[in-house]
């Protein structure tokens, strides 16, 4: 039988199965013996793997951290890689988030494109694979994390624990035809002490929520004479509001907020701040540090000022968001998200930031760096993912690099492929997600043509 009716065959299973994973609020809770993610999480894990042994498959749970099933007796193994975790379901709900409800030939539920859907239909395209009698020369390993949404420790635990890498493989849970590069993201966060000397003084100043978020809006409390408050209150410019007050002067930055990958898509309230209060009558080391900033980051989203402006071919330039600032009490800290190309690494950049912060009288007081990730597009897996797009969905596409950042990153020999087709809206993390059940098989016929491409 063909491939592509055995997977049609497989449907209804798949359906239901869906359906009742998507009834479990696998959220990340509290951790318990054996449920390090919490319980519900736990539930979902446990109901995937017993519908994989049902369907005959061997599977193991790898102390609640990853579960899998596979098939095949080669030495070597390919891999599907998705996650049952889910983002909390949140407001604005037409639907229950937790129902697994079907209406209109579309099925409602937290989790169904990111990622229950494209990875349950995993399991069931690798029991059509199994029932189509096609030769395979490598086992093909269906992998479920539980902790994606929250830090990818899961995959962390499983190579600490001996987990077996793959030689190819894919995760669901990006973008097809083909996302094969991600770039480096660093989150740096810096810190000083500052003075408070001179006629105008710098009391406090807040801007920012996340490290990648442009920050919408920023605002700034000085403290000055009641002349020298009305003079400054009369200044004017865009996006910027100067308000003469009991205890001097505060001033407020608008901005547009944007994703902290594209930052080039939003104005940085922050950097707009500081771009105004570096025109004020500061002093001391307040006005030596307003200035390395405003002259250093202000609105810029490349580093081109901060010495790390990086660029390639394959992904574009380096980008940079200033995404909070605070100063209380004479102390300031601030966090950066930049993303290096994928062609680029580490080196080529952070070490240069650090010295310039440093050099100003910054000390560096967290990072948290996810390499990037390349496979080059002749590379075998590559190509084969990319054969396999073009054959099941008649289009051509390319691969493309992101600045955002996949579980692809979390197993080594892992790229993104799938489930959102070009042009579709992007529902995950949103109220009412869905995915059409058209779509659910489609990705079900994709999967299981890439498991076969990849095995035989």
């Amino acid at each position: 039988m063909e491939l592509k009716e055995c997977v049609k065959r497989r449907e209804p299973e798949l359906l239901a199965c869906l359906q009742e994973n998507l009834r479990i609020p696998s959220v990340q809770g509290a951790p318990e013996e054996g449920k390090p993610y919490g319980s519900e999480v736990r539930r979902s894990l446990d109901h995937v793997l017993t519908a994989a042994e049902a369907l005959g498959f061997s599977t193991v749970n790898m102390d609640g951290q990853v579960g899998w099933c596979e098939y095949g007796t080669g030495e070597e193994m390919v891999a599907v890689l998705g996650h049952l975790d889910v983002v909390p379901a949140g407001d604005g709900w037409s639907f229950d988030p937790w129902g697994g409800e079907i209406r209109e030939n579309r099925i409602f539920g937290r989790g169904t494109m990111d990622d229950k859907g494209p990875s349950i239909a995993a399991l069931y395209a690798l029991a059509a694979l199994r029932d189509s009698g096609l030769p395979i020369r490598r086992r093909i390993r269906v992998l479920w994390g539980c902790n994606e949404e929250s830090g990818s420790q899961d995959m962390k635990y499983y190579l600490a624990h001996g987990g077996e890498i793959p030689v190819m493989g894919f995760t669901p849970d990006g973008e097809y035809p083909v996302i094969n590069g991600e770039k480096g993201i660093i989150n740096v966060t810096y810190g000083r002490e500052m003075d408070r000397v001179g006629d105008l003084q710098l009391i406090s100043l807040h801007g920012g929520t996340a490290p990648n978020v442009v920050p919408s809006s920023a605002c700034a409390k000085l403290a000055c004479s009641k002349e020298l408050a009305q003079r400054l209150a009369a200044l004017q410019a865009p996006k910027l509001r100067f308000t003469a007050t009991q205890y001097g002067l505060f001033v407020e930055s608008e901005g547009v907020s944007a994703h902290g990958s594209t930052p080039e898509l939003g104005e940085n309230a922050i950097g707009r701040l500081l771009l105004a209060l570096d025109t004020l009558p500061l002093e001391g080391q307040t006005r030596e540090t307003i200035h390395f900033l405003a002259e250093t980051l202000g609105m810029e989203t490349d580093g081109t000022s901060a010495g790390i402006s990086l660029c390639d071919e394959v992904s574009g330039k380096l980008t940079l968001n200033w995404g909070t600032l605070n100063i209380e009490n004479g102390k300031l800290q601030m966090k950066i998200n930049y993303r290096y190309p994928v062609t680029k690494a580490y080196d080529d950049c952070a070490p240069l930031l650090d010295a310039k912060f440093a050099a100003a009288g910054f000390t560096k007081a967290a990072e948290l760096h996810k390499a990037k990730l390349y496979v080059p597009e002749d590379s075998e897996l590559v190509r084969t993912l990319m054969k396999v797009y073009r054959e099941q969905t008649g289009l051509e596409g390319k691969p493309k690099s992101i600045g955002g950042g996949t579980y692809a990153k979390s197993l080594p020999n892992i790229v993104a492929f799938g489930p959102i087709f070009p042009g579709d809206e992007i529902r995950e993390h949103k109220p009412d997600e869905f995915l059409e059940l058209s779509r659910l098989m489609e990705n079900a016929q994709i999967i299981a043509a890439a498991m076969y491409e990849m095995a035989k």
